[in-house]
């Protein structure tokens, strides 16, 4: 399985070579992934999904809030790749929400919203799509929710793995990039809800996390 790794020495990007919003430059640290390989990478990923998944109709599930981005840019891919390929992919779209967060912390509890209407994935082919892959409980969770409905296929595609040792060892069929134990924002990633409108994805620093606390 390839994917980018982001080593644990990575310096990034300065804010200054970035178009960042004002209203964020002093909670960032600095940019980690700009959009562009974002861009490109959910780019090779559609069409690894492409040739993997191609000819079956595919439910594509959308684990909110944080996947909507990553979700939207991945079936553009992969509907430019349907149109212009021999092979295709039927596609149709539902949404999930999971909740595991308060603040920075996990609470290792995991709150499923919408989860009573998985019994409709029966028989079919599953894609799930999440922004980011930590220590891989919440995405366990769905999985045996999941499991409960007997889908024919389910593969996972997320555009994060974080390096962390509170891993469970979970590990997604597809992976974007493989990043440091960082507390990242943007490209949808939030910190109670802010950042969700930044472009790049960047390290939130310590003082952000106080300033934004709920």
């Amino acid at each position: 399985m390839a994917y980018i790794q982001i080593p644990d020495d990575e310096k990034g990007y300065k804010l200054d070579l970035f178009c960042v919003p004002k209203h964020y430059e002093e909670d960032l640290d600095q940019v980690i992934i700009p959009h562009g390989l974002i861009m490109d990478r959910t780019e090779r990923l559609a069409r690894d999904i492409v040739r993997d998944m191609g000819g079956h109709h595919i439910v594509v599930l959308c684990v909110l809030k944080g996947g909507y981005t990553f979700f939207a840019d991945l079936l553009e891919y992969i509907k430019a790749l349907n149109q212009n390929s021999d092979k295709s992919v039927p596609l149709t779209v539902d949404f999930i929400r999971l909740k595991s967060y308060c603040n920075d912390q996990s609470t290792n509890i995991v709150k499923v919203i919408g989860g009573d209407e998985l019994s409709t994935l029966t028989g079919k082919n599953v894609l799930i799509v999440e922004d980011i892959v930590e220590t891989g409980r919440t995405m366990e969770t769905l999985l045996s929710l999941l499991s409960e409905c007997n889908p024919k296929m389910v593969k996972v595609v997320s555009l994060l793995v974080k390096r962390t040792p509170r891993s469970s060892g979970y590990r997604p069929d597809y992976i974007g990039f493989e990043v440091p134990d960082w507390f990242l924002v943007g490209y949808a990633l939030d910190y109670n809800e802010y950042f969700r409108d930044l472009s790049h994805i960047c390290i939130l620093n310590e003082n952000a996390k106080e300033k934004y606390k709920v």
